[in-house]
């Protein structure tokens, strides 16, 4: 066999001039070149595309990565706004502490419930307030275990329906209100649940690494990136003030870039998901941006944004909901965009003859199938999000039409569908640009890492004969 020419990696050289099947002669060089090449990229890495294209995209990926980081270098927050804490929610002070003792007494000698004036027990509260005084509530005593009053105990009633029981030796969250009178300072908010959740955690992370090795590894870094580029620019960017939209674009742009080429290495393959993953990303932005406002949706529908709009008014609400679209759509569309990409370069390697029309038209008969998974995977997310909200609409016996025109209905709708039809659109824009790409080598140029084009040519010269 000539050299330079590649052979098969998984079979070992012949020493007698025949095949590695030991019937017959080893095949022409052109045909052994079209075996082992194909072969070889079966197992491994695709190799990457010419250094002219390769320029192209770096023309095209540099520039935005480059306005992407003036962006937030432009946008970045200068720190955490200050503000007095209102009380009310999430804006209360808290302190951790525990639960030091509990005791059974009888609820009348606490005074735990009242009943109505009317003594009407037709209403569940009614019921639950008779149950209350006549029945047996738990007294516990809780330690305050942070802040000013470290080692202080308060006593916390708990009524024998309530939601959340306290039991002895338990972590909870106290809410302190340090204005108000000292017997009323503190109180149970919540159970701490801080290790279960760390072992959760700690439980995925490595299930992660284990199945996906480096692989995983990287994902996790980027994962963490991700949260930080969220927590330390996107959030404090729109506390003080910034457009919604424009910071939540460059946000996920960067938790785009550095998650996508760290996951899957700085290669023309990864270049032309990002490139579907942003071209996606603005068609999501321009339908968001139409539908709100066509639909009057204010981003302004329960307690929390409530609380949000009253503590900041500065903060546009309806531009806040349009990027909590555009974030949360850029996890699905990483997905279909890195699959869709991947799928177009291992049917060029496949079959290397294939032009830009051919591996479009496979290519798109997977992504077909993607989509259909991963709407019903979107829309479900969302529906089993908001499945509190549907059973009381469902028990208020409420027509569709009527669920569906509720504000806090109509932005989960919108934002399912908005999600959805930039998801949709991912699949083609990524997939025809990939086969662009593949298809597009130039005759004769060598990729850096892979082999010779000219390899190519051998099989050119084998089909000809």
């Amino acid at each position: 066999m000539p050299s330079g020419e590649p052979t098969d990696p998984h079979e070992p050289p012949p020493s007698d001039g025949r095949a590695p099947n030991g019937r017959g002669r080893s095949p022409e060089p052109g045909h052994s070149h079209g075996h082992g090449h194909v072969h070889s990229h079966a197992h491994g890495p695709a190799a990457p595309v010419s250094k002219h294209l390769r320029k192209v995209i770096a023309a095209v990926l540099i520039p935005f990565a480059a306005a992407v980081f003036v962006g937030m270098a432009v946008l970045w927050p200068n720190g955490a706004p200050a503000h007095e804490r209102s009380g009310v929610g999430f804006d209360r002070q808290t302190e951790q502490a525990r639960v030091v003792a509990v005791e059974t007494v009888d609820c009348k000698s606490v005074n735990a419930s009242q009943v109505p004036p009317t003594g009407d027990t037709s209403t569940p509260s009614g019921r639950e307030a008779v149950a209350g005084q006549n029945g047996s509530c738990k007294k516990a005593t809780v330690e305050v275990g942070t802040g000013p009053d470290k080692g202080r105990t308060f006593f916390e009633i708990v009524q024998p329906g309530a939601p959340r029981q306290l039991a002895e030796g338990q972590e909870v969250v106290v809410a302190y209100a340090p204005d108000a009178p000292r017997d009323l300072q503190y109180s149970v908010i919540d159970v701490n649940r801080k290790l279960p959740l760390a072992v959760l955690a700690g439980l995925f992370a490595l299930v992660v690494v284990l199945v996906g090795r480096m692989r995983g590894l990287f994902a996790l870094i980027s994962l963490a990136i991700s949260f930080t580029v969220l927590t330390l620019f996107i959030l404090p960017a729109i506390l003080q003030g910034a457009n919604p939209l424009l910071v939540a674009v460059i946000g996920a742009s960067a938790i785009m870039l550095v998650a996508l080429y760290m996951c899957h290495g700085l290669t023309a393959r990864t270049s032309v998901a990002v490139l579907g993953t942003l071209v996606s990303l603005l068609l999501i932005g321009l339908l968001g941006s139409v539908f709100i406002d066509w639909a009057f949706l204010s981003g302004n529908t329960d307690d929390n944004t409530g609380l949000i709009h009253g503590l900041y008014p500065e903060i546009d609400m309806s531009g806040l909901l349009l990027a909590g679209v555009i974030i949360g759509s850029l996890g699905v569309l990483d997905d279909v965009t890195v699959t869709q990409t991947s799928a177009v370069w291992e049917l060029h390697q496949a079959d290397p003859s294939m032009g830009p029309r051919a591996v479009y038209l496979a290519a798109i008969r997977i992504g077909r199938d993607h989509i259909a998974s991963v709407v019903n995977t979107l829309v479900l997310a969302y529906a089993g999000a908001a499945l509190p909200l549907l059973l009381l609409f469902s028990i208020a016996n409420s027509s569709m039409g009527s669920v569906a025109n509720s504000e806090l209905v109509a932005e989960e709708i919108v934002r399912t569908l908005v999600g959805s039809i930039g998801l949709v659109a991912s699949v083609p824009v990524t997939t025809a640009l990939a086969a662009l790409v593949v298809s597009a080598d130039r005759p004769g140029s060598q990729a850096a890492g892979g082999a010779p084009a000219a390899g190519r040519g051998g099989r050119g010269r084998r089909r000809k004969r």
